[in-house]
Protein backbone atom coordinates (compact mmCIF):
# COMPACT_ATOMS: atom_id res chain seq x y z
CA UNK A 1 0.00 0.00 0.00
CA UNK A 2 1.36 3.52 -0.56
CA UNK A 3 0.72 6.61 1.11
CA UNK A 4 -2.99 6.76 3.12
CA UNK A 5 -5.44 8.35 0.80
CA UNK A 6 -4.20 7.41 -2.59
CA UNK A 7 -4.69 10.15 -5.15
CA UNK A 8 -6.47 12.70 -3.09
CA UNK A 9 -3.82 12.22 -0.22
CA UNK A 10 -0.87 13.10 -2.69
CA UNK A 11 -3.15 16.16 -3.89
CA UNK A 12 -1.98 19.96 -2.60
CA UNK A 13 -5.57 20.78 -1.87
CA UNK A 14 -9.37 19.34 -2.42
CA UNK A 15 -12.01 22.58 -2.55
CA UNK A 16 -15.13 20.43 -3.18
CA UNK A 17 -15.03 18.03 -0.23
CA UNK A 18 -18.75 18.79 2.01
CA UNK A 19 -17.38 20.65 5.50
CA UNK A 20 -14.05 21.97 4.21
CA UNK A 21 -15.16 25.61 2.64
CA UNK A 22 -12.11 26.84 3.08
CA UNK A 23 -10.77 23.68 1.61
CA UNK A 24 -7.78 21.11 2.80
CA UNK A 25 -4.78 19.62 1.87
CA UNK A 26 -5.05 16.25 0.71
CA UNK A 27 -2.50 14.87 2.91
CA UNK A 28 -4.22 16.45 6.41
CA UNK A 29 -7.98 15.19 4.69
CA UNK A 30 -6.41 12.05 4.30
CA UNK A 31 -4.25 12.02 7.99
CA UNK A 32 -7.99 12.64 9.53
CA UNK A 33 -9.00 9.38 7.56
CA UNK A 34 -6.94 7.29 9.26
CA UNK A 35 -7.23 8.81 12.52
CA UNK A 36 -10.28 8.52 12.37
CA UNK A 37 -10.25 4.56 11.23
CA UNK A 38 -7.85 3.55 14.27
CA UNK A 39 -10.30 4.82 17.05
CA UNK A 40 -12.76 2.15 16.15
CA UNK A 41 -9.73 -0.30 16.03
CA UNK A 42 -9.31 -0.87 12.02
CA UNK A 43 -6.24 -2.87 11.74
CA UNK A 44 -3.95 -0.91 9.00
CA UNK A 45 -1.47 -2.67 7.33
CA UNK A 46 1.07 -0.78 5.60
CA UNK A 47 3.81 -1.43 3.00
CA UNK A 48 1.95 -4.19 1.35
CA UNK A 49 1.50 -5.74 -2.26
CA UNK A 50 -1.55 -7.59 -2.88
CA UNK A 51 -0.03 -11.06 -5.13
CA UNK A 52 -4.39 -12.09 -5.60
CA UNK A 53 -7.79 -12.48 -4.41
CA UNK A 54 -9.46 -16.10 -4.39
CA UNK A 55 -12.67 -17.78 -2.88
CA UNK A 56 -12.30 -21.11 -0.87
CA UNK A 57 -15.66 -22.44 -0.28
CA UNK A 58 -17.22 -19.79 1.92
CA UNK A 59 -14.12 -17.80 2.11
CA UNK A 60 -12.03 -14.85 0.59
CA UNK A 61 -8.13 -15.00 0.36
CA UNK A 62 -6.38 -12.66 -0.43
CA UNK A 63 -2.08 -12.95 -0.16
CA UNK A 64 0.09 -10.83 -0.20
CA UNK A 65 3.81 -10.68 -2.35
CA UNK A 66 5.50 -11.64 0.59
CA UNK A 67 3.58 -14.48 1.31
CA UNK A 68 1.05 -13.35 3.94
CA UNK A 69 -2.31 -15.00 3.73
CA UNK A 70 -5.61 -12.53 5.13
CA UNK A 71 -9.01 -14.91 4.88
CA UNK A 72 -12.18 -13.35 5.89
CA UNK A 73 -16.13 -13.62 4.27
CA UNK A 74 -15.79 -10.90 2.24
CA UNK A 75 -13.80 -8.29 0.74
CA UNK A 76 -13.51 -5.14 -0.47
CA UNK A 77 -11.35 -3.92 -3.58
CA UNK A 78 -10.22 -0.26 -3.19
CA UNK A 79 -6.85 -0.32 -4.67
CA UNK A 80 -7.29 2.78 -6.36
CA UNK A 81 -5.25 4.01 -9.99
CA UNK A 82 -1.86 5.03 -10.46
CA UNK A 83 -0.15 7.48 -12.85
CA UNK A 84 0.03 6.39 -16.51
CA UNK A 85 2.94 6.78 -18.20
CA UNK A 86 4.33 7.87 -21.40
CA UNK A 87 5.88 4.93 -22.33
CA UNK A 88 8.92 6.84 -24.65
CA UNK A 89 12.48 6.14 -24.52
CA UNK A 90 14.42 7.53 -21.76
CA UNK A 91 11.10 7.71 -19.02
CA UNK A 92 12.42 4.64 -17.22
CA UNK A 93 15.61 5.66 -16.48
CA UNK A 94 14.94 9.47 -15.63
CA UNK A 95 12.02 8.91 -13.44
CA UNK A 96 12.49 10.09 -10.13
CA UNK A 97 15.55 12.13 -11.73
CA UNK A 98 13.97 14.90 -13.59
CA UNK A 99 10.58 12.78 -14.42
CA UNK A 100 7.75 12.89 -11.40
CA UNK A 101 4.40 12.40 -11.47
CA UNK A 102 3.31 14.25 -8.21
CA UNK A 103 4.19 17.77 -8.39
CA UNK A 104 2.93 18.45 -4.81
CA UNK A 105 5.45 15.64 -3.80
CA UNK A 106 8.38 17.00 -5.93
CA UNK A 107 7.41 20.34 -6.77
CA UNK A 108 9.23 22.27 -3.97
CA UNK A 109 12.67 20.54 -5.23
CA UNK A 110 12.74 22.99 -8.01
CA UNK A 111 12.36 25.90 -6.16
CA UNK A 112 13.84 28.26 -8.25
CA UNK A 113 14.18 26.65 -11.93
CA UNK A 114 13.57 28.45 -14.76
CA UNK A 115 11.64 26.02 -16.42
CA UNK A 116 9.15 23.27 -15.46
CA UNK A 117 7.29 21.23 -18.01
CA UNK A 118 3.92 19.71 -17.45
CA UNK A 119 2.81 16.72 -19.79
CA UNK A 120 -1.13 16.63 -20.14
CA UNK A 121 -3.88 19.41 -20.26
CA UNK A 122 -6.63 17.64 -18.39
CA UNK A 123 -7.25 18.68 -15.01
CA UNK A 124 -4.67 17.01 -12.87
CA UNK A 125 -2.25 18.65 -15.70
CA UNK A 126 -3.84 21.99 -15.17
CA UNK A 127 -4.27 22.13 -11.20
CA UNK A 128 -0.98 20.35 -10.83
CA UNK A 129 0.81 23.14 -13.33
CA UNK A 130 -0.71 25.76 -11.13
CA UNK A 131 0.93 24.34 -7.87
CA UNK A 132 4.39 24.38 -9.69
CA UNK A 133 4.13 28.12 -11.04
CA UNK A 134 4.82 28.78 -7.51
CA UNK A 135 8.72 27.56 -7.43
CA UNK A 136 9.44 27.94 -11.82
CA UNK A 137 9.98 31.20 -13.96
CA UNK A 138 7.91 29.46 -17.01
CA UNK A 139 6.04 26.47 -16.93
CA UNK A 140 4.98 24.66 -20.42
CA UNK A 141 2.09 22.95 -20.90
CA UNK A 142 2.50 20.01 -23.51
CA UNK A 143 -1.34 18.61 -24.60
CA UNK A 144 -1.22 15.74 -27.11
CA UNK A 145 -5.39 16.64 -28.37
CA UNK A 146 -5.75 19.87 -30.16
CA UNK A 147 -7.23 21.29 -27.58
CA UNK A 148 -6.97 21.30 -23.70
CA UNK A 149 -9.35 19.30 -22.21
CA UNK A 150 -9.73 20.69 -18.31
CA UNK A 151 -12.39 22.78 -16.89
CA UNK A 152 -12.88 25.92 -18.16
CA UNK A 153 -12.27 27.62 -15.04
CA UNK A 154 -9.08 26.00 -15.09
CA UNK A 155 -7.78 26.76 -18.87
CA UNK A 156 -8.57 30.06 -18.23
CA UNK A 157 -6.61 30.68 -14.97
CA UNK A 158 -3.77 29.22 -17.12
CA UNK A 159 -4.16 31.18 -20.22
CA UNK A 160 -4.18 34.31 -18.01
CA UNK A 161 -1.76 33.18 -16.35
CA UNK A 162 1.79 35.21 -16.97
CA UNK A 163 4.11 32.16 -16.60
CA UNK A 164 2.19 29.78 -18.58
CA UNK A 165 3.17 28.89 -22.19
CA UNK A 166 0.74 26.47 -24.15
CA UNK A 167 1.52 24.28 -26.47
CA UNK A 168 -1.29 21.07 -28.10
CA UNK A 169 -1.20 19.26 -30.62
CA UNK A 170 2.31 17.93 -29.59
CA UNK A 171 4.01 14.59 -28.95
CA UNK A 172 6.20 14.27 -26.36
CA UNK A 173 8.64 11.40 -28.34
CA UNK A 174 11.73 11.14 -26.50
CA UNK A 175 13.40 12.60 -22.95
CA UNK A 176 16.82 13.10 -22.68
CA UNK A 177 19.44 13.55 -20.12
CA UNK A 178 22.87 13.09 -18.16
CA UNK A 179 22.83 12.45 -14.88
CA UNK A 180 19.29 13.79 -14.65
CA UNK A 181 16.81 14.96 -17.23
CA UNK A 182 17.91 17.91 -19.37
CA UNK A 183 15.39 17.97 -22.06
CA UNK A 184 12.06 16.74 -23.62
CA UNK A 185 12.00 16.08 -27.49
CA UNK A 186 8.27 17.04 -29.33
CA UNK A 187 7.18 16.61 -32.74
CA UNK A 188 4.15 18.42 -33.62
CA UNK A 189 1.35 16.78 -34.96
CA UNK A 190 0.14 19.26 -37.63
CA UNK A 191 3.37 20.11 -39.13
CA UNK A 192 5.91 17.83 -38.20
CA UNK A 193 7.86 20.25 -36.60
CA UNK A 194 10.57 18.27 -34.20
CA UNK A 195 11.94 20.31 -31.14
CA UNK A 196 14.16 19.32 -28.06
CA UNK A 197 12.97 21.22 -25.20
CA UNK A 198 15.22 22.47 -22.11
CA UNK A 199 13.53 21.86 -18.66
CA UNK A 200 14.94 21.65 -15.50
CA UNK A 201 11.82 18.53 -14.97
CA UNK A 202 8.89 17.43 -16.68
CA UNK A 203 5.79 16.69 -14.58
CA UNK A 204 3.81 13.54 -16.52
CA UNK A 205 -0.15 13.88 -15.44
CA UNK A 206 -1.78 12.12 -18.75
CA UNK A 207 -4.84 10.06 -16.78
CA UNK A 208 -4.79 7.30 -14.45
CA UNK A 209 -4.95 3.01 -15.04
CA UNK A 210 -6.31 0.94 -12.29
CA UNK A 211 -4.06 -1.11 -9.71
CA UNK A 212 -5.61 -4.21 -10.81
CA UNK A 213 -3.03 -6.56 -12.18
CA UNK A 214 -3.57 -8.52 -9.77
CA UNK A 215 -7.16 -9.53 -10.43
CA UNK A 216 -6.99 -10.50 -14.23
CA UNK A 217 -7.48 -14.10 -13.87
CA UNK A 218 -9.85 -13.64 -10.96
CA UNK A 219 -12.62 -10.88 -11.41
CA UNK A 220 -14.24 -9.53 -14.70
CA UNK A 221 -12.17 -6.47 -15.76
CA UNK A 222 -13.11 -4.10 -18.32
CA UNK A 223 -11.73 -3.22 -21.54
CA UNK A 224 -9.31 -0.73 -19.43
CA UNK A 225 -8.75 -2.66 -16.65
CA UNK A 226 -11.45 -1.40 -14.42
CA UNK A 227 -13.24 -3.59 -11.81
CA UNK A 228 -17.15 -4.18 -13.11
CA UNK A 229 -19.81 -4.49 -10.75
CA UNK A 230 -23.21 -4.91 -10.54
CA UNK A 231 -25.60 -2.56 -8.60
CA UNK A 232 -24.52 -3.76 -5.34
CA UNK A 233 -20.93 -3.02 -5.74
CA UNK A 234 -20.42 -6.73 -6.05
CA UNK A 235 -17.90 -8.41 -8.20
CA UNK A 236 -17.90 -11.20 -10.84
CA UNK A 237 -16.67 -13.02 -7.56
CA UNK A 238 -19.30 -13.60 -4.73
CA UNK A 239 -17.73 -12.15 -1.78
CA UNK A 240 -16.03 -9.64 -3.41
CA UNK A 241 -16.68 -6.19 -3.71
CA UNK A 242 -15.16 -2.85 -5.22
CA UNK A 243 -15.53 0.79 -4.84
CA UNK A 244 -13.58 3.84 -5.28
CA UNK A 245 -12.03 5.15 -8.70
CA UNK A 246 -10.92 1.67 -9.01
CA UNK A 247 -14.43 0.73 -9.76
CA UNK A 248 -15.74 0.69 -13.73
CA UNK A 249 -18.20 3.72 -13.89
CA UNK A 250 -16.58 5.48 -10.91
CA UNK A 251 -16.72 9.72 -11.28
CA UNK A 252 -13.41 9.74 -9.80
CA UNK A 253 -14.03 12.09 -7.51
CA UNK A 254 -13.10 12.26 -3.50
CA UNK A 255 -16.94 12.77 -2.54
CA UNK A 256 -18.24 9.69 -4.57
CA UNK A 257 -15.39 7.59 -3.40
CA UNK A 258 -16.12 7.76 -0.20
CA UNK A 259 -20.00 7.20 -0.58
CA UNK A 260 -19.05 4.23 -2.83
CA UNK A 261 -17.04 2.72 0.09
CA UNK A 262 -19.87 3.35 2.54
CA UNK A 263 -22.28 1.27 0.32
CA UNK A 264 -19.82 -1.08 -0.15
CA UNK A 265 -19.83 -1.78 3.32
CA UNK A 266 -23.75 -1.67 3.87
CA UNK A 267 -23.36 -4.26 0.55
CA UNK A 268 -21.39 -6.47 2.94
CA UNK A 269 -23.29 -6.34 5.80
CA UNK A 270 -26.50 -7.36 3.75
CA UNK A 271 -24.23 -10.20 2.21
CA UNK A 272 -22.93 -11.94 5.52
CA UNK A 273 -26.77 -11.57 7.00
CA UNK A 274 -27.86 -13.62 3.83
CA UNK A 275 -25.06 -16.04 4.13
CA UNK A 276 -25.91 -16.41 7.66
CA UNK A 277 -29.49 -17.08 7.03
CA UNK A 278 -28.44 -19.63 4.40
CA UNK A 279 -26.35 -21.55 6.55
CA UNK A 280 -27.50 -24.78 8.04
CA UNK A 281 -29.04 -25.16 12.18
CA UNK A 282 -26.83 -26.95 14.00
CA UNK A 283 -28.70 -28.87 16.41
CA UNK A 284 -27.67 -30.45 19.55
CA UNK A 285 -29.27 -33.99 20.90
Amino acid sequence: MERSGGQAGATERIDNYPGFPEGIGGADLAGRFVQQARRYGVEMVSGVAIAGVQRDGETVSITTTTGEEYCGHAAIIATGTSYRRLGVPGEERWTGAGIHYCATCDGPFYKGADELIVIGGGNSGLEEGLFLAQFARRIRVLEYQPKLSASRLLQEKVLNHPRFEVHTNVEVTGLEGSGRLSAVHTRDRSTGKVQAIRADAAFVFIGLDPNTSFLKTTIALDRWGFVETEANFQTSLPGVFAAGDVRAGATKQLGSAVGEGITALLMVRRYLEQRAHLAPRVVND
